[in-house]
């Protein structure tokens, strides 16, 4: 992701600005101290918050600011200028807010506030006593968390099957992969804060039966837990491939176990064979070439990612990797995997000290399937993600939701959906009848190349490209049947959050963008 800097992050808002220097509806970047603080003014109003996202650390002041909120140019994120709250998922700590002074048509910027103080659910009937987690991933970890925030002070239990508290899947196969981020960097919260919540963490739990009548979960050890209300959230399982001797190994990518057996792998050998030519095996692939391995990708496709991204997207990030030494086998896929290497359909036979299979992965139903919840390639959901069967709601990887901008009902394995999915399906949990009308947004990063994805297409008729792909420079708008209904954006962070805004307005209108 691109970085702002400019002068105005030099700025002390200690001593003061002319307020001219800061427009309606501007931002500027600046300093108290050691703080690092943003500056935004709406009409007469000036908010002064911290300058740095919470979730990877983008600078706020290349992002967007819409009514009193700030937006996160890289993954959208969203804070109150108020308050300093992190409102919307990816970030969830909120960023340090300030007093602000204007005196003789100045601004400076004062003491630190204080925490906000959380919130009070008040006492009324029907409020569950207990709610039960059923995931210990994106979506499961922001409802638990949102619970807390929201002043739920009921029992909370999270049943995860992970052997690791929640963490930050997608840098799995990004940072972390690659060696640019430690392992002390991927949990999205401590144990120590787990427990401060009150928030009863279950990791390596089982799920063997959810008993819809007498509301209560039971794991394979014959351990129960009642529930008033529950969240299922399971998200997807890959899909596996075994080597007839286990020569060469084949990894997949999904746990953070995952990520450690992948990681010593690569650098141990010196050779690799990446099936499928997805988000996942390219950003594998990318990850690999950073830690010197050979890589060679194979996907039944002839373009990489054509089905997502198009033709032109898919064959410039192809070229990309070519660039970087990485050798493509398209149009085919692997017939078996043995001691000799992997033979593909096409009678070639490729070594390798290892294979990764980025083959895509399915919904985890079973448990859905055992409650009798209604399924439709996932778990079907209402609007305001509540399942066929009161009381039990799903969010993430498994549900099928109904979009208000397209009346198509959607299911999508994007982690930041399945987080701001998490945080709705709390809050209505809770009585709030919150409509979930997210835009689906994901993010991709392999080698310099940094995409953002905004909406959710299908299909699509017709693209247009705007800028300069060769320069990375672009925006990709997809549209079917003239009307817009996604659009990629390479390194052009602030057209992303623009789009999503746009997309936004066009939902609460019931209508499409042009």
């Amino acid at each position: 992701m691109s970085s702002k800097t400019n002068d105005s992050q030099k700025l002390d808002f200690g001593v003061g600005i002319p307020m001219s220097q800061l427009a309606d509806g501007g931002m500027l970047a600046g300093r108290v101290g050691d703080e690092h603080v943003l500056l935004a003014r709406r009409g007469e109003e000036i908010f002064a918050v911290g300058s740095v996202c919470t979730h990877y650390g983008a600078p706020l002041d290349g992002g967007l600011m819409v009514e009193d909120t700030v937006r996160c140019p890289w993954h959208h994120a969203c804070f109150s200028l108020r308050t300093g709250e992190a409102l919307r998922a990816p970030a969830f700590s909120s960023i340090p807010c300030f007093d602000v002074e204007q005196t003789d048509g100045h601004i400076m910027v004062r003491a630190r506030r204080g925490p906000v103080a959380r919130r009070s659910l008040p006492t009324r009937d029907g409020l569950p006593r207990s709610i039960v987690i059923v995931g210990g991933g994106a979506a499961g970890h922001a409802a638990a968390e949102t619970l807390r925030n929201e002043g739920y002070d009921g029992r909370v239990t999270m049943l995860s099957a992970d052997e690791a508290g929640p963490y930050d899947r997608p840098n799995l196969s990004k940072g972390y992969l690659s060696g640019t981020a430690t392992e002390s960097s991927l949990p999205l919260r401590s144990p120590e804060f787990y427990q401060a919540q009150d928030i009863d963490l279950k990791l390596r739990a089982q799920v063997s039966v959810i008993d819809t009548k007498g509301r209560h979960v039971e794991l394979k050890d014959g351990t129960r837990h009642a529930y008033d209300a529950l969240l299922l959230a399971t998200g997807a399982d890959p899909v596996r491939l075994n080597a007839d001797d286990g020569r060469p190994p084949v990894h997949q990518l999904r746990t953070l176990a995952d990520a450690h057996a992948l990681t010593a792998e690569a650098v141990e050998s010196r050779r690799a064979v990446v099936l499928g030519a997805g988000f996942i095996g390219l950003e594998v692939t990318a990850s690999l070439r950073a830690r010197g391995v050979e890589v060679h990708v194979v996907g039944p496709g002839t373009i990489p990612m054509q089905r997502v991204l198009g033709d032109d997207l898919g064959r410039h990030i192809q070229a990309l990797h070519e660039s970087r030494g990485v050798t493509f086998h398209l149009g085919t896929t692997a017939a078996a995997i043995g001691a000799n290497g992997v033979m593909l359909k096409n009678g070639e036979v490729l070594q390798a000290d290892f294979v990764v299979a980025g083959i895509g992965v399915r919904p985890s139903l079973t448990l859905a399937r055992q409650a009798g919840l209604k399924l439709d390639r996932g778990v079907m959901v209402d609007t305001y993600l509540e399942t066929s069967i009161p009381r039990i709601f799903a969010a993430g990887d498994i549900a099928r939701w109904p979009d208000r901008l397209t009346g198509e009902n959607f299911r999508v394995e994007h982690w930041v959906v399945a987080e701001r999915q998490g945080q709705t399906a709390a809050r209505n949990m809770l009585g709030k009848r919150e409509r979930f009308d997210c835009v689906p947004f994901f993010w991709t990063e392999q080698y310099d190349l940094s995409l953002a994805y905004v909406g959710h297409a299908e299909g699509w008729d017709e693209t247009e490209i705007d800028g300069n792909l060769a320069e990375n420079d672009c925006t990709v708008t997809y549209r079917r049947g003239g009307e817009k209904v996604a659009a990629a954006f390479v390194h052009r962070d602030l057209a992303g959050v623009r789009a999503e805004l746009e997309f936004e307005r066009a939902m609460a209108n019931r209508m499409l963008p042009t």
